[in-house]
């Protein structure tokens, strides 16, 4: 886990709580790793689970990892959008990247600093691993928001919901509500339109909602989706979830990361999974994927 932070620390903790795999926590500031690896494995007396968390300022003690997750870089402060973060967490999550492969050359990259599209095409660039082996959270989390806004409108068990949202991880991102259903139930029949469009709204703001009440980035639900992710691989479950993975032609877009649902298994991405998209939800995407185009432009590489 690279970075220390709320994000690196949460997701650390949900690994360590299902208790099938070692966790290194990593970060440049003195003692943040090895007290939070601290209080993590101290937790496991009263939770009941017997991790082996390391905490640590040197990639040495990563070697032989599994799976990289990437959260390193600067959070959103309220005002900011996530394409201001570009430049600097470039540098940062480039720099992380080059070190974590350096000592983990088969490790798989999971991507969560933002802005995530453009974060996964640095990680890609500098790893030089292949593109079924360097993909981002975003997805699970955009659809999480929009499942928990779905069960609070529709008075429905959230395990009920059923969504996905595919496309750039702002303001552009595309909930597929054709694909939308509430226990089998498609939602454009238990909800108005005007109702859809405010809950897709919220989705796509949902990020920049919660940094102007807490003052930065959420970690509680972008920590648990990436530990989801982590599941998947490391479990061979090959979940069909929507993450950032680099397309190639699929849904006419090539060349670019993009929020898509894949099959995620032991080596990665495994499937691309295309789904049929009404026109109005095929065109937001290539207006999401043009958005993420301008982003990656900025990079320096």
């Amino acid at each position: 886990m690279v970075g220390a932070g709320n994000v690196g620390a949460t997701c650390a903790q949900e690994l360590a709580r299902r208790d099938y795999c070692d966790v290194v926590l990593v970060d440049i500031k003195e003692g943040l790793p090895e007290g939070k690896a601290l209080d993590i494995n101290q937790a496991g007396a009263v939770l009941g689970y017997e991790p082996n968390v390391t905490g640590s300022t040197s990639y040495d003690a990563t070697a032989g990892s599994d799976v990289v997750v990437i959260t390193a870089g600067l959070p959103r402060q309220p005002g900011m959008s996530r394409d201001d973060l570009v430049t600097t967490n470039e540098k940062i999550v480039g720099s992380v990247t080059e070190a974590a492969v350096a000592q983990s050359p088969d490790a798989i990259l999971i991507v969560v600093s933002n802005p995530l599209d453009a974060m996964c095409h640095v990680a890609k660039n500098v790893s030089g691993f292949p593109k079924e082996r360097v993909f981002g959270q975003a997805g699970i989390l955009d659809t999480a928001r929009l499942q928990t806004f779905i069960a609070w409108e529709t008075g429905s068990s959230v395990k009920d919901v059923q969504a996905t949202v595919l496309g750039g991880h702002g303001d552009q991102m595309v909930s597929v509500v054709s694909a939308t259903t509430v226990g089998g139930v498609p939602l454009t029949k238990l909800v108005g339109r005007d109702e859809i469009d405010a809950m897709v709204e919220r989705t796509a703001k949902g990020g920049g909602e919660v940094v102007d009440l807490l003052g930065t980035s959420a970690w509680y639900a972008p920590g648990a989706a990436s530990a989801q992710m982590v599941d998947a691989v490391m479990l061979d479950e090959k979940r069909v979830l929507p993450c950032t993975a680099y397309l190639e032609g699929e849904y006419e877009i090539d060349g670019l990361y993009m929020g898509v649902p894949v099959k995620l298994g032991a080596s990665g991405i495994e499937a691309i999974v295309q789904l049929d998209l009404t026109d109005d939800e095929q065109s937001a995407l290539q207006a999401s994927a043009a958005a993420v185009r301008e982003v990656v432009g900025v990079l320096s590489s």
